[in-house]
């Protein structure tokens, strides 16, 4: 694994907010911990490091997989280098895809044969001439083939100057690639165009599921810019054919699933509970994650209703445990802006993504247990945007036995990966514990 650098000193907090409590990260509660190498303030019985640290533009969202062949594959967009050409612009360099017109970033890996122990990498993923905006794993039941899903901005097929002017700037195919070699070499990309809407333009980077009856679900939502604040409409993209043939639920195009108070809803991650039933969390700025469900394989859906898990503006992070019924979802236990005018990237309103919580469902999603305290942000802001500063979104996960392991990027900046014992995660302090 490279040599990355640690946190210097200077830059650690000298104090971390941990639900709505000021705590001096040198004098923390006896359950909680600072870890100077992640820069996080964490519960006790985790673990990490520093996977990769981005110098010229930020990095995206980090997602990993137990490939086939029993890797762990771990793969992002990273920043390219760029040149500053206006130095009174803070998001100047920022390599994420939407809008662009040249290449910013690239699709990186990085690969672990020692269970997260050691790293190496990065290697470029996908040698291509267009940007990237995530990585979603998919390996079909019995198979060794390994899918990578996600947004795909082709130049000839997206026109981010007409696209950036008009609003639309983040809506491109969506599309996926798969590898026969455990995610060494890839395919061409295969575009996905819904039998109901061919033309359908978006985006998708949260993962998606495979029923029991090898129905395949993919997350999607198109967004416009040019309303204020940003609208947002979400869709399903449902293959029963293992991605021969697509439709765009629950209608086409401008027909997707909102939030009617807020005209928001976007960022859907389904996830399969067996018998043909599916259940979804959904990001909207009401203040709460957002649910449906679906009783028949994922064909029709519940009207979304809000949950009791607080959240921001921010994305869903619902992973299952190993026994496949457990699940948890990771949220931010905070939601600042009461009055939401659209997602402004202000220091109040992204500080509610530098807290990470989580609540575990035994029945399906209906309810859920008392939040308990994964991580808090404990660096210093020393970026331009406070888009960067507080970023502890995105997380991803998977179960390996009792072993959670997590990947987030923190800050846009760093990719880490860190671990938990699962019951240990049971054991993580809730609000009261930690005032107590």
């Amino acid at each position: 694994m490279p040599n990355v650098p640690a946190v210097p000193a200077e830059e650690i907090r000298p104090n971390v907010t941990v639900a709505g409590s000021d705590f001096y990260t040198q004098d923390l509660p006896r359950r909680l911990k600072l870890n100077t190498e992640l820069g996080l303030v964490t519960g006790i019985g985790i673990t990490g490091k520093v996977v990769h640290r981005n110098r010229w533009g930020g990095l995206f969202e980090t997602r990993a997989t137990i490939t086939p062949n029993g890797d762990y594959l771990l793969m992002f967009p990273d920043g390219l280098p760029q040149p500053q050409t206006d130095k009174d612009n803070a998001w100047v360099g920022v390599a994420h895809y939407g809008g662009q017109n040249k290449k910013v970033n690239a699709m990186v890996a990085y690969r672990s044969k020692d269970k997260g122990k050691t790293w190496t990498g990065p290697t470029v993923a996908f040698d291509i001439d267009y940007n990237q905006h995530g990585f979603i794993p998919l390996i079909p039941r019995g198979s060794k083939r390994l899918y990578a899903f996600g947004t795909q901005p082709v130049w000839d097929l997206w026109q981010p100057g007409d696209h950036h002017k008009n609003g639309l700037r983040e809506n491109a195919p969506i599309g996926y690639r798969y590898s026969d070699d455990d995610g060494l070499h890839w395919s061409e990309v295969r575009i996905i165009r819904p039998r109901n809407d061919p033309g359908f333009r978006g985006m998708s980077v949260m993962r998606m599921t495979e029923t029991d009856r090898g129905t395949w679900l993919l997350g999607a939502h198109e967004g416009d810019w040019s309303y204020r604040p940003l609208l947002t409409r979400q869709y399903l993209l449902r293959s029963e054919d293992q991605g021969q043939t697509w439709d765009l639920l629950p209608d086409a195009s401008h027909g997707g699933w909102y939030c009617r108070n807020f005209n928001r809803m976007d960022e859907g991650r389904p996830i399969a509970l067996g018998g043909g039933k599916v259940y979804m969390q959904l990001r909207t700025p009401e203040g709460h994650l957002w649910d449906s469900r679906s009783e028949d394989d994922g064909k029709t859906w519940s009207d979304p209703k809000a949950t009791t898990l607080i959240h921001p503006d921010a994305p869903p992070m619902l992973f299952p445990l190993a026994d496949g019924k457990t699940l948890a979802a990771f949220h931010h236990n905070r939601h600042h802006d009461l009055n939401y005018q659209g997602l402004n990237g202000n220091a109040a309103q992204m500080g509610d993504r530098s807290e990470l919580w989580v609540s575990l469902s035994t029945d399906e999603g209906r309810t859920w247990s008392e939040p308990r305290f994964v991580l808090a942000n404990a660096l210093t802001d020393t970026e331009r945007l406070a888009f960067f500063n507080y970023q502890c979104s995105y997380l991803d996960m998977f179960a390996d036995g009792e072993i959670l392991n997590l990947f987030l990027p923190h800050r846009w900046r760093r990719a880490l990966h860190f671990q938990i014992c699962e019951k240990d995660l049971r054991r993580l302090p809730t609000r009261a514990e930690l005032n107590a």
